[in-house]
């Protein structure tokens, strides 16, 4: 029994860990990119609209490449290989919604934090940051989200020491007949995380999914 429950407390660790970490990164890149975007206009009118447009592919569009390459550096069945893969797969989105939330931000609060004396990264940092903050935690919501319900990218990329939640189903499934009950309790745990964020930001959520349908 006690080796079953540190299993399991492993089984579960491993995939917070690199949701989590994959989460930080969408956010923290996620965040610039989209004050870029917002403020400064960067790359042109079109830009945003393209970073967007990245999800647009199917992931079996692109496993095939991005498996090549994971073989060449060795970093195939790594933590690192998996997060970088989570990151990119999150990111596009992670700057609509947050780039969505600093157009509609006034410009003029951080205008009077540059006359105060303030550099553009202290105006960043100290204002402009905490006023995104709700859409920043949405956006890093969705992000863990969609990392911890990910099955393709971890079924091709990963085999024994890297994985996620929805992989460790396959466990449960062989050639004698198929685990149900232990398969049932596993899905009820692993949806705990997703509707616990979920409801939390709920209202963050919807608004930064529909902010940039307003404003053209």
């Amino acid at each position: 029994t006690s080796s079953g429950s540190v299993t399991g407390v492993q089984t579960c660790a491993l995939p917070i860990f690199i949701s989590l970490s994959a989460t930080v990164l969408s956010a923290f890149f996620g965040t610039l990119m989209a004050y870029s975007l917002a403020r400064f206009n960067t790359g042109g009118q079109h830009l945003s609209f393209w970073v967007l447009s990245q999800r647009f592919l199917p992931p079996i569009a692109i496993i095939l490449p991005i498996f090549l390459i994971y073989r060449s550096f060795r970093m195939t069945d790594t933590h690192l290989g998996l997060i970088l893969a989570y990151t990119v797969f999150t990111l596009p989105v992670s700057v609509w919604m947050m780039y969505a939330y600093f157009r509609q931000l006034p410009k003029s609060m951080e205008d009077a934090a540059l006359v105060d004396g303030c550099s553009r990264w202290q105006a960043f940092w100290s204002v402009a940051v905490p006023l995104a903050m709700p859409g920043i935690a949405a956006a890093a919501v969705f992000a863990f989200i969609a990392c911890w319900t990910e099955f393709f990218f971890a079924l091709i990329l990963t085999s024994r020491n890297a994985f996620t939640l929805p992989t460790v189903f396959r466990a449960f499934l062989g050639f004698q007949g198929a685990q149900y009950g232990e398969a049932s309790a596993l899905a009820i745990v692993s949806l705990v995380p997703s509707i616990a964020l979920g409801i939390l930001v709920q209202r963050h959520l919807v608004r930064g999914l529909t902010l940039g349908a307003v404003r053209g």
